[in-house]
């Protein structure tokens, strides 16, 4: 039903509303207060503390008093008693209040406190003759849009609650409930809203958080128990040759790389289709893994591919594998946009023949007119810049290949169960040794001339440097340095008689390429650049990343910046440019100072800056959550998880009736996206 017909809305309201994504009375009810003002803890007049909101029970005690220091400020006091002292209650430009109360009313306030002058003032206080609405209660503080005040928001959700939280359908089943203890949905709406007391808040709260977050692991198991099941894939045969190909390597493989390269190996050899997620921080020997696991399906008579976000990466990738395959009879080619038209046509005739062993290449590689001879191995590198869509794709070019999606952006593991959640997860956490600790400084603005020196001095030796900015063009709300604004100055400037590049998003790719294949081939001595690099080149002359305003960025962000650097033999520095003086944006610092693990690290920027803005989790594939937090409440979540793994074991697609608002609610969550793969 439209959120419209709710009492108090009307057609003005209903279409602020809709400006909050609330268009039906569902929408509403599930419209949840962002925090709380607790108005219950009620206190004596001689126990207020400074700054402190407190609730009171008084007596008035004295005539109003009003003030007008200047023309459009007027200032209200009525003295108020109780039995440990006296205090002022004040407003500010709200002389009306004078004439609603009278000596000797018993009134119920909740306000700010401060001191003026030696006195106990109470400001701009709500105040009640009798406890009842405002005082004496947990009241909720909704997010907002323009024109629509927070106390009309109470009285719409009131209005909504009375008439309509009793139609709310129970969709989890009742065995359910009584063996978690989770109270009805009706009272976890209810007290989401208007909590009685913390107890019934954190009840509420426990049942909505649970229920979300079933569903959000419900619609993830069925989608990866469908590529699992349904999908039978390559059996690829036990080679011997692998072994011989590790023993020619350069290097020794970690611990790590045997570890994760052993599991691919065993997916490999099974007959249903592997969906495998390589994690490992920047420089920690992922596509050495991918490799592997190309030479295994190459002896097994398949085609692999490998699809990079960009150009250059996908170029790096090609010259890499070739490199390693030169004593093989292993032909790869590279399939990139800016190919002649000519050279792609034969790449694609080769390809559809089975003259090319290994492709690598763009999102060229997902286009139509590309088609395999025996695809058995699709692997994506830097899964987050791709969508959950076009790594489908990606596999779909073959008869169910194998997939391996690697990404060096590290994750929590527990996380990356949830956005990763149709995955099998390795992780390599491990460095190959001899790599030098990049050595990292926060620094404040006062410290940029002597950063500017380092440069010069580093470029001078011989090396190469990154300097980010988080913006493309001069910004009239934000007080940051934009990358076009900082590349001029150091230009023109700082940096007079140095070659100086510019690099930043809304490049077309082709300019971004040649920026950096000028910067690889030491064309240019200083790169400016917004975030693009974070999944970049490697570079290993270039030893110095400055970050203006680092503030601006989390910390996995930052991290993978600063992977950017010691990639080479020389001493590395990352520098960051912390334009706050806030306690946290110090102790973000400190954390990247302390450490360069990007598990650690990206477990504490969760914890400090909260699932939302961890990165963007629409790209993943994971729906917006409402009230579950995935740090938070990590708790419930390893529970919902393992309800939702009991509950598929017993009704695989959800069919028994008492399961059947359960599976809705899975559809509402998911959309198209679960219907299409498993319900129609």
């Amino acid at each position: 039903m439209s959120v419209q017909y709710v009492k108090g809305v009307g057609p003005k309201r209903a279409a602020k509303l809709r400006k909050l994504n609330i268009y039906t009375v569902e929408d509403l009810l599930y419209f949840f207060p962002r925090e709380y003002d607790d108005r219950t803890n009620f206190i004596y007049i001689s126990q207020c503390i400074e700054e402190q909101k407190a609730s009171l029970k008084v007596q008035v005690c004295g005539y109003p008093s009003k003030a007008r220091p200047r023309g459009n400020l007027s200032i209200l006091k009525i003295p108020v008693k109780d039995i440990s002292g006296r205090a002022n209650l004040v407003w500010f430009n709200q002389d009306y209040v004078a004439d609603k109360l009278a000596i000797g009313d018993i009134i119920y306030v909740n306000g700010k406190i401060s001191r003026f002058g030696g006195e106990i003032q109470i400001v701009n206080p709500v105040f009640e003759k009798g406890k009842g609405d405002k005082v004496g209660k947990i009241m909720p503080i909704y997010p907002l849009t323009e024109s629509l005040t927070n106390n009309e928001m109470i009285n719409i959700m009131t209005n909504a609650i009375k008439d309509y939280a009793v139609k709310i359908p129970e969709t989890l089943p009742s065995y359910l409930r009584e063996e978690l203890n989770l109270i009805p949905i009706c009272e976890a709406i209810t007290n989401i809203h208007f909590p009685k007391s913390k107890e019934y808040y954190n009840e509420a709260r426990r049942r909505l958080v649970f229920e979300e977050l079933l569903t959000l692991q419900l619609g993830l198991f069925l989608i990866k128990n469908r590529t699992k099941g349904m999908d039978k894939g390559i059996k690829f045969s036990q080679t011997s040759r692998v072994n011989e190909f590790i023993k020619k390597l350069p290097f020794e493989l970690t611990h790590a790389q045997k570890k994760v390269y052993k599991e691919i190996e065993e997916d490999m050899e099974k007959e249903e289709q592997m969906n495998r997620l390589v994690q490992g921080d920047v420089g920690s020997g992922k596509t050495i893994v991918a490799i592997l696991a190309m030479f295994k399906a190459w002896e097994s008579g398949y085609q692999s591919v490998m699809m990079a976000p960009t150009e250059i990466l996908a170029a790096q990738h090609y010259e890499s594998i070739s490199n390693f395959f030169l004593d093989y009879d292993i032909n790869c080619e590279l399939l990139v946009g800016s190919l002649p038209n000519k050279k792609k046509e034969q790449i694609l005739k080769d390809l559809k023949n089975g003259d090319i062993d290994i492709l690598v290449g763009t999102h060229a590689v997902i286009q139509e007119s590309v088609e395999f001879n025996k695809l058995g191995l699709a692997i994506t590198d830097e899964q987050h810049r791709f969508g959950v869509k076009q790594r489908a794709v990606l596999s779909q070019k073959g008869l169910n290949p194998d997939v391996l999606v690697m990404t060096a952006t590290p994750i929590p593991r527990t996380l990356a169960l949830i956005l990763y959640g149709d995955l099998d997860i390795s992780i390599i956490d491990e460095l190959p040794p001899g790599r030098k600790e990049i050595e990292t400084y926060a620094v404040g603005l006062d410290m940029v001339d002597r950063i500017n020196n380092f440069v010069k001095k580093q470029v001078l030796e011989g090396r190469q440097a990154y300097i980010v900015c988080p913006l493309i063009e001069e910004s009239d709300t934000l007080d940051v340095k934009s990358a076009e604004e900082l590349y001029l100055t150091l230009k023109d400037e700082v940096y007079k008689g140095f070659n100086v590049g510019l690099l930043h998003g809304r490049m077309k790719p082709q300019e971004k390429d040649d920026i950096m294949d000028k910067f690889k081939n030491k064309e240019l001595d200083i790169l400016i650049s917004t975030t693009v690099i974070e999944v970049g080149v490697n570079v290993p002359n270039a030893n110095i990343m400055v970050i203006y305003n680092a503030e601006r960025f989390g910390l996995a962000q930052l991290h993978q910046l600063r992977g950017r650097v010691g990639r080479g033999e020389y001493q590395s520095y990352c520098i960051l440019i912390n334009g706050s003086n806030s306690k946290i944006s110090r102790e973000r610092m400190r954390i990247l100072q302390r450490s360069t693990d990007g598990f650690y690290i990206s477990e504490k920027d969760l914890e400090l800056r909260g699932p939302g803005e961890f990165f963007g989790t629409r790209q993943h594939g994971i729906p917006d959550l409402k009230i579950a937090n995935l740090f938070t409440d990590m708790g419930i979540l390893k529970l919902a998880q393992k309800k939702a793994s009991e509950i598929l074991e017993e009704d695989s697609l959800l069919l028994d009736e008492k399961h059947s608002l359960l599976r809705q609610n899975i559809i509402n969550m998911f959309k198209d996206r679960i219907n299409d793969l498993i319900f129609n």
